[in-house]
């Protein structure tokens, strides 16, 4: 069975309408790899890793040199839409959307 993208919306617990608005991306070249988002999220969504020189997203194990850390999507399906990261994150480098 394939799994198809729509919009959900639910109702918090008083019944007001609520829409997940979910974690799709983090740019690199913005983001600064401090962690809030990280700390925030309960659902291991995301994940620091290296930056390189040439621009390249590499595991901080590797041997590659690092000019930076920077915060990457690396599991979008454990997003549960809450929206936390963005709330903490001060350089607004994460893009969300309806699914």
């Amino acid at each position: 069975m394939e799994a198809t993208q729509m919009a959900v919306e639910t109702f918090t617990r008083d019944g007001r309408a609520w829409q997940p608005s979910y974690l799709s991306a983090i740019d690199p070249e913005t983001c600064i790899g401090c962690g809030r988002c990280f700390k925030v999220c309960g659902r291991d969504v995301m994940t620091l890793q290296g930056l390189t020189e040439d621009g390249e997203i590499v595991g901080l194990d590797d041997d590659e040199e690092i000019l930076r850390k920077v915060m990457t999507v690396t599991d979008p399906g454990a997003c549960i839409g809450c929206s936390a990261c963005s709330r903490v994150c001060g350089k607004s480098c994460q893009k969300h959307g309806p699914s």
